[in-house]
């Protein structure tokens, strides 16, 4: 049975999945945050990154911790193009909240990039990452970013990246790319039923009807 360790760096989360020997990261948080994620890494035998998308507060560490630990990295093909600038993809918000997030994430979109990603595995709806010794299969979850994917773990808990969001309270990503295809995204999270919600910011729920 899968071990879900939430690494909690500052608003973000990064998850290590264990199984027996096996595990894999997904997400890498800020820079600043290196050294916190990195040791939690040494604890495992962690196999692959995995990140739910290219936005530089989960993938900022991809490089380095792919280079120090010699693993590789997996992403949707579909973000690649924010890698180089995370302005590629246009974010807008329509609540309140959503629209100071939004500003305080443009702001730092400026000064912040992602290093050199060169990401080693294409993931697509369905991959399964049993080759990594995980039980997990990869949702194609668009609409914050064109490639954001989310991971089904043993049909019992879904990690969504960015595609819903915790961060004052549980629902919808508040920032997006494609407002169709997120609540289409969240609809898909809710079809699937009995399952653990991991977010990329904030504290795990119960799944729900979303959107």
């Amino acid at each position: 049975m899968c071990e879900i360790h939430r690494i909690k760096c500052g608003n973000v989360n990064c998850y290590i999945l264990k199984n027996g020997s096996s595990a894999i990261l997904v997400d890498t948080g800020k820079k600043e945050h290196f050294q916190q994620v990195l040791e939690a890494c040494k604890a495992f035998h962690v196999k692959l990154i995995v990140l739910t998308h290219a936005h530089f507060d989960h993938a900022e560490n991809a490089a380095q911790l792919s280079s120090t630990l010699d693993i590789p990295i997996g992403m949707h093909e579909s973000d690649c193009d924010l890698l180089p600038s995370n302005f590629s993809q246009a974010l807008s918000a329509s609540t309140f909240l959503g629209k100071i997030v939004l500003s305080a994430s443009l702001k730092e979109f400026a000064v912040h990039t992602v290093p050199e990603v060169k990401p080693d595995v294409l993931l697509r709806e369905g991959d399964s990452l049993s080759s990594y010794g995980i039980d997990a299969q990869v949702l194609a979850l668009p609409g914050h970013t064109d490639g954001s994917i989310g991971l089904d773990v043993e049909h019992r808990h879904l990690l969504v990246g960015d595609a819903l969001m915790n961060m004052f309270y549980p629902t919808v990503s508040m920032l997006y790319h494609d407002r169709d295809a997120m609540l289409e995204s969240a609809g898909k999270i809710s079809s699937m039923g009995s399952r653990t919600i991991y977010f990329g910011h904030g504290k795990p729920v119960s799944n729900r009807k979303w959107g």
